[in-house]
């Protein structure tokens, strides 16, 4: 697998012992999609993922991506932020379709946008971030069927392609600024990067 710009394919395979199947681990910059009866798990902060999946094949995936700071011109539609995005979200759909999906069966549900980097900047990246997503599928015309957008609170979400079941737990207390950091480095990337709590089910 090809690794383009700063989105990767996720190599953090291993077996969940919690949901007794094999589960793919993904970071921010990483997407992962399968056809295989399993799970993708990823910790959101102001970062969102897009889990997209052929409601009739089953193939599906999840990436994991947050817009880098377009600073003025961050509100046009050609900016290098809103670039990066689109390039974000063509990858995992372009894989997706190269496995074997259909695009007129794909599906989505999204997540994230949190309000986490309170203080890093004057925009909300979070709110940027929600906004895109689901901006872009609007444009692509391709059908939302849940979303969990915005909000202060980090979360982990869990998909299942083969089904479609997302669960999402909030987590409302952080026992360290693991995830703060790991955004915080990936925003940083960003910036010099070449443009290319309770459980709810969605």
């Amino acid at each position: 697998m090809s690794q383009l710009s700063e989105e990767h394919f996720a190599t953090n395979v291993y077996y969940d012992r919690t949901f007794d199947c094999d589960a793919a681990k993904i970071l921010p910059g990483e997407f992962y999609f399968t056809g295989k009866d399993m799970l993708i798990v990823t910790v959101l902060g102001s970062c969102v993922s897009a889990c997209i999946r052929d409601r009739v094949s089953g193939v599906g995936g999840m990436n994991h991506f947050m817009l880098p700071d377009g600073g003025a011109d961050s509100d046009n539609p050609v900016s290098a932020s809103m670039r990066y995005g689109t390039y974000a979200m063509e990858v995992l759909i372009n894989e997706l379709l190269k496995a074997g999906a259909r695009r007129e069966n794909m599906e989505a549900k999204v997540f994230g946008g949190g309000n986490v980097l309170r203080g890093f900047t004057a925009i909300n990246v979070g709110e940027r971030n929600a906004k895109f997503v689901l901006d872009y599928l609007r444009t692509e015309k391709m059908r939302v069927i849940a979303e969990d957008l915005n909000d202060i609170y980090p979360r982990k979400v869990y998909f299942f392609p083969k089904t479609g079941k997302v669960l999402v737990k909030k987590l409302k207390v952080e026992h360290n600024d693991t995830l703060k950091k790991r955004e915080l480095d990936y925003a940083s990337r960003l910036k010099t990067a070449p443009v290319g709590g309770a459980i709810d089910l969605f």
